[in-house]
C-alpha cells in the first residue's frame, strides 16, 4: 500500500479588513462573528477538518487577540496522530518588517514548510463563507503532475469584471491570470460565464518554495498570491483551475452546493446573512453531514415570553424574547429584545440589548450593544449618521462593539 501524501495546510488570516469597519475596529477579520455563533474562521477550519486535512497553520497579524484566542480555545485535534492547529504571528523572522502581501506571508514563515516536510502544500483564505470538500481538490492537484492548482468558482461573465479572472483552456490549464478585467474571457463550456478565482490553492512543495524565492527576489512585486505566485507558474505551463462545481460535499443541497461569498463589505457581509434565514436557505447551516464547527457557548435554551416571537430567523442559545418581534434576523448568542420591539433584516451579535418599543430595520449590532427603550435604528439615514453610525452603500446600519445608543 502506497504511503499517504503528507500535507501541510496554511491559512491566510492577517488582512486588516477595513471595508468591513467598524467591525474588525477591535478585532482582526476572520475573527469577526458570523451567523450567531460563528467566526469567518471557522468555516475554513471546518472544510479542512472534514476534508481530513488536519495540520493547520494559521498566519495571523493584525489585531489577532481574539482570533488567536478563538483557535486555541476552539480548535484542539488529538495530537496522538500529529494533528494540530496553531495561529503563527507574524514573527518578522526576515528583518522588522510586517507581511507585505499575501505571498510574503508565506515566505516569511517557510520555516513552517520546513519543520513539517510536507510534499504539498494547501493554502487558503481565511474569511469566506462556502463548503468544500478540500481533499478532492487535492487529489486532483496531485493528479495533475503540474505545481499549482487554483480553485474557481463560476461567475455570470457581465458580471466578472469585479473579480480576479481565470483564462483557462479545455484541459483546464491557466493560460493567463487576469484581474478585474473590462473583457472577461468565457469557459469553454459556457461562453457566458468566467472562471473568478477564490483564493485557495495547492502547491507541490517543492514547486512552491521556487515561486516564492523568485518573487522575494523581484523588486517589482507586489508579492501577492493571485497578482504573482499564480502569473508565476502559468507561464512555465504549471497552473491548472479547479471547477468548484465539480466538488460534491455530502449533504449539500442542490441550492447550497456551489455557494460561496466573499464577506468583505458590510453590504455583501449582511446578505450572507439574509441567506441563512429563510425556509430554503442559499447557505444551509444544518447540514450534519459536513458540519461547521466551533466552540458553542454554554447557554440555555433560548426563550419567548409574553408572546415574543421570531419568523425566518436564526435565535441563538440564551436568547429572550419577551413580548417583541423578530423576523429575518440572526440573533447571536444572549440576546435579549423587550416588549413592543420590532427588529426586522438584521444581525444581532453576543449581548446586544433592545429595550421597549425600539424599531430596528436592516442594521448590524456588534458585540454588546445596548438599545435604550423608544430607539428606532435603520429608519432614518440621516439620524443614523448624526448618531454617528456607519451607514452602508446598501442602506446597512452598523453600530460598533459596546455602544450605548443614545436615546432619541
Amino acid at each position: 500500500m502506497a504511503a499517504r501524501p503528507k500535507i501541510l495546510s496554511i491559512v491566510l488570516a492577517g488582512g486588516e479588513g477595513k471595508r468591513l469597519m467598524p467591525l474588525t475596529a477591535d478585532r482582526a477579520k476572520p475573527a469577526v462573528p458570523f451567523g450567531g455563533n460563528y467566526r469567518l474562521i471557522d468555516f475554513v477550519l471546518s472544510n479542512l477538518a472534514n476534508a481530513g486535512l488536519t495540520r493547520v497553520a494559521v498566519l495571523t497579524q493584525y489585531k489577532s487577540h481574539s482570533l488567536d484566542r478563538h483557535i486555541s480555545m476552539t480548535w484542539r485535534f488529538s495530537t496522538l496522530l500529529g494533528a494540530y492547529v496553531t495561529p503563527v504571528p507574524a514573527q518578522q523572522r526576515l528583518g522588522p518588517r510586517w507581511y507585505q502581501g499575501s505571498a510574503d506571508a508565506i515566505y516569511q514563515s517557510l520555516n513552517l514548510i520546513r519543520d513539517e516536510d510536507p510534499d504539498y502544500v494547501v493554502v487558503f483564505g481565511a474569511d469566506n463563507i462556502y463548503r468544500m470538500d478540500v481533499s478532492q481538490m487535492v487529489d486532483a492537484h496531485i493528479d495533475s503532475g503540474l505545481g499549482a492548482t487554483v480553485a474557481g468558482i463560476r461567475v455570470p461573465r457581465k458580471e466578472a469584471s469585479a473579480f480576479g479572472i481565470i483564462d483557462a483552456a479545455a484541459d483546464n490549464k491557466i493560460k493567463s491570470f487576469l484581474e478585474k478585467p473590462a473583457d472577461p474571457p468565457g469557459l469553454v463550456d459556457s461562453p457566458d460565464e468566467s472562471f473568478a478565482s477564490m483564493g485557495n490553492y495547492v502547491f507541490t512543495r517543492h514547486a512552491l518554495i521556487e515561486a516564492l524565492r523568485a518573487d522575494a527576489e523581484n523588486p517589482t512585486a507586489k508579492h501577492d498570491m493571485g497578482g504573482d505566485i499564480v502569473p508565476w507558474f502559468t507561464e512555465q505551463g504549471q497552473a491548472q483551475v479547479y471547477d468548484f462545481q465539480d466538488n460534491v460535499v455530502p449533504g449539500a443541497t442542490s441550492k447550497d452546493r456551489d455557494y460561496w461569498r466573499d464577506v468583505g463589505t458590510i453590504d455583501a457581509y449582511h446578505e450572507a446573512h439574509m441567506d441563512l434565514v429563510s425556509v430554503d436557505p442559499e447557505f444551509n447551516l444544518y447540514n450534519s453531514q459536513w458540519p461547521i464547527l466551533t466552540n458553542q457557548a454554554q447557554l440555555p435554551g433560548a426563550k419567548f415570553v409574553i408572546r415574543g416571537k421570531a419568523e425566518d430567523s436564526i435565535v441563538n442559545p440564551g436568547c429572550i424574547i419577551s413580548g417583541g418581534e423578530v423576523d429575518r434576523t440572526v440573533l447571536g448568542p444572549n440576546v435579549h429584545v423587550d416588549k413592543w420591539s420590532q427588529i426586522t433584516d438584521s444581525v444581532l451579535m453576543d449581548g446586544a440589548r433592545v429595550g421597549r418599543d425600539c424599531v430596528v430595520r436592516k442594521a448590524i449590532l456588534d458585540k454588546g450593544v445596548t438599545v435604550p427603550d423608544g430607539v428606532q435604528i435603520g429608519v432614518d439615514h440621516e439620524h443614523d449618521r448624526a448618531r454617528g453610525f456607519h451607514v452602508s452603500s446598501g442602506g446597512v446600519v452598523v453600530i460598533g462593539k459596546d455602544a450605548v445608543v443614545p436615546k432619541d
